[in-house]
């Protein structure tokens, strides 16, 4: 998170020819996830293929969140970035039995590079807003399996993620939000028995958050 928000305010220093709007928004909501198939590519256990089902505890700690900074460069286009702490859990009954551990619970973590276009109190005083971009993956890969353990952060790959929701002014420099949120993330992580985890996941989010515009 801290290296997240570094970046944010990295963003807010790069020099621009033209006034800008700046807003910081914090939110969180309910996430959840697709099922996804795994590819386990192990050199102490052997290959292994399955899917699984996930599910996306978001109240449980650790929380799921998320902190977008944006550079409005005129009242409709705006451009940022966007971390996101998604994370998924296997359901009960979809884990194989020689598996103890398979999640990315702190979390299936992306950074992405998003602009928007917004449409200023189009809806009775409410500012509808799309957007989407590109980024990374930086998951908290959690496996274990028999005497083979893996838990740790890695840059696993490309995201990208798509948004579409409406904010509310509160006053001249707060503002509420409310969005529905996707994200997808393509993730081969290291093992560190040796081998690899492959899977590709879909996470879904409704969202609600707060805004501080500068």
């Amino acid at each position: 998170m801290k290296r997240a928000l570094s970046l944010c305010i990295g963003l807010l220093a790069v020099p621009t020819f033209a006034p800008a709007q700046v807003e910081l928004s914090f939110y969180g909501g309910v996430q959840s996830a697709p099922s996804s198939d795994i590819a386990i590519r192990d050199s102490v256990f052997g290959d292994d293929d399955f899917s699984l089902d996930w599910e996306g505890r978001s109240s449980e700690a650790p929380p799921y969140y998320g902190i977008r900074a944006t550079r409005w460069q005129s009242p409709t286009f705006g451009f940022g970035l966007d971390f996101a702490h998604n994370k998924v859990y296997p359901t009960a009954d979809s884990l194989p039995a020689d598996y103890e551990v398979l999640e990315f619970t702190d979390g299936l973590n992306t950074l992405t590079v998003n602009a928007y276009r917004r449409w200023n109190q189009a809806l009775g005083g409410m500012s509808p807003y799309v957007g989407g971009g590109i980024g990374v993956s930086l998951p908290h890969v959690e496996l274990t399996r028999g005497s083979s353990e893996t838990f740790g952060y890695q840059l696993t790959g490309p995201a990208a993620t798509w948004i579409a929701g409406a904010s509310m002014p509160i006053n001249d420099q707060w503002a509420v939000f409310g969005e529905y949120k996707g994200t997808f993330s393509s993730n081969t992580a290291d093992l560190d028995g040796g081998g690899t985890l492959e899977t590709d996941i879909f996470t879904n989010a409704v969202n609600l958050g707060v805004s501080f515009n500068f």
